[in-house]
């Protein structure tokens, strides 16, 4: 079969062995393949890739071997393998989480030597965990399940309560990501900021409240609006005279080295902020001054089943700004050309590959 091949540092579409499904295995077609963002850090540095993975013990991946991307996905159902309950007919479209039980262990799919992911003509999923998608929802949207997942998990990862004020700094897949789940839930106002002027059109698409450019306006000037306290002593003052004093909920979905600093400098006393954008390089901070803002850090990471599920179920409803953000669509033959234009945020959102 062809699939678009991680090898040497370069993407390129060759001819590889088609998968056997094993044990409670099923044999399927990818019809939607998204893009991440962790495939564009992987491809740009597949060593430090690599080594930052062995370093959390999550992975045997070898820098040296071949590897096919592709965890975003709606595929569609060819073949059952042996153990299988054949419950979905042959055809029914689905998404799944990109997990693979083996001989061998747990397979993360797209990271994996061993089964290729999404961004080939065939690949090989688990049966338990399969969920069919609705008849309404294209395949497209229906490949958005996981990236957008990532949000739902953040947002109920954050705490954050009815009525507190959000802010999501960077507007790429991630922080829309979160927009969407903070507004299926009834969060407001949200905040959303992003250099790109495509991104900010986006975010408010996906329902963020405010949207703003960095570059023009600090999202940390209109915290005054919502009532949060500008310092320590304004928040304690205004505790002991029984007003009223909110802290926001910060989401940081950028990921770049210094970005936790600068919301240190910058946000309000007692912010809770929620790490969503995947760093691969160490970082520096100043401890000293978010203690004596009493600021709170959570680190979120991908997703339960449960979530999975509800993210599905909310796309096959109509999640606002959604079908926006797949700004393209390529075949596997232009995968390569598709990752050089996400590797600088611009004009795109998401480009879904059709590797059929």
């Amino acid at each position: 079969m062809k699939a678009a091949v991680t090898r040497r540092g370069r993407l390129v579409v060759d001819n590889i062995a088609d998968p056997t499904p094993g044990e409670g295995h099923v044999l399927t077609q990818p019809l939607a393949t998204g893009i991440c963002g962790s495939d564009l850090h992987a491809l740009d540095d597949f060593e430090n890739f690599v080594a930052r993975a062995k370093e959390q013990g999550s992975s045997d991946l070898d820098a040296s071997r071949d590897t096919v991307f592709g965890h975003e996905f709606c595929a569609e159902i060819l073949d059952y393998g042996p153990g299988t309950t054949k419950k979905l007919p042959i055809g029914t479209r689905v998404c799944s989480v990109p997990v693979l039980f083996s001989s061998r262990g747990v397979e993360q799919l797209g990271y994996s030597h061993n089964f290729p992911g999404a961004m080939a003509e065939r690949m090989v999923l688990q049966e338990m965990l399969l969920l069919p998608v609705p008849d309404s929802l294209s395949s497209d949207l229906a490949a958005l399940t996981e990236p957008l997942a990532v949000g739902e998990h953040a947002v109920g990862l954050s705490g954050i309560e009815i009525g507190q004020p959000a802010l999501v700094v960077g507007c790429g897949p991630v922080g829309l990501a979160v927009i969407a789940a903070l507004k299926a839930r009834g969060h407001g106002p949200v905040l959303a900021t992003d250099f790109s002027p495509t991104r900010r059109r986006l975010a408010e698409a996906f329902g963020a409240d405010i949207v703003l450019d960095p570059a023009e306006h600090s999202p940390h000037d209109r915290w005054v609006d919502f009532g949060v306290p500008a310092t320590l002593m304004e928040r304690t003052m205004a505790e002991m005279s029984g007003r009223s004093a909110p802290s926001p909920v910060i989401f940081e979905a950028v990921g770049v080295p210094g970005m936790l600093q600068s919301l240190i400098r910058d946000a309000p006393p007692r912010s809770r902020i929620v790490v969503v954008g995947v760093c691969m390089h160490s970082d520096r901070i100043e401890p000293l001054m978010a203690i004596t803002k009493e600021m709170e850090f959570r680190f979120s990471f991908a997703y339960n089943a449960g979530e999975f599920a509800t993210t599905l179920d909310r796309l096959g409803r109509g999640i606002p700004g959604a079908d926006q953000l797949i700004t393209s669509t390529v075949s596997l033959d232009a995968c390569a050309h598709a990752f050089e234009l996400l590797a600088t945020p611009g004009d795109h959102g998401k480009i879904m590959v059709r590797p059929t």
